[in-house]
């Protein structure tokens, strides 16, 4: 391993993630990423004068199909069905400690 990235750098980047990660976990991680640095290092070492750049090595095609209107399911059926419904919407469980 090198030093171009150390287990204190992991975990300093673990803490800004909010990532509660074990020291068994930052030091596969240092691993991991010393790893994959090492790998990129390798590639800008390539001579790649002769090499034409490019954006998109395949013809790209739309693969979605035509944009057609077709009816789609009754509001009021469906928010019969709902567990919950208020003002014409879906009523559910407040999300992120939000009371309301």
């Amino acid at each position: 391993m090198s030093d171009r990235i150390t287990a204190a750098d992991v975990a300093k980047v673990a803490r800004l993630a909010r990532l509660d990660l074990s020291t068994q976990e930052i030091e596969r991680m240092t691993a991991q990423l010393d790893g994959m640095l090492e790998h990129f290092a390798d590639v800008d070492a390539l001579d790649l004068a002769d090499v034409a750049p490019m954006t998109q090595p395949f013809p790209l095609v739309n693969v979605f199909r035509a944009d057609v209107v077709r009816p789609g399911l009754d509001r009021d059926e469906v928010l019969a069905a709902a567990p919950a419904a208020q003002d014409g919407r879906f009523r559910v469980p407040p999300t992120g400690g939000v009371e309301g």
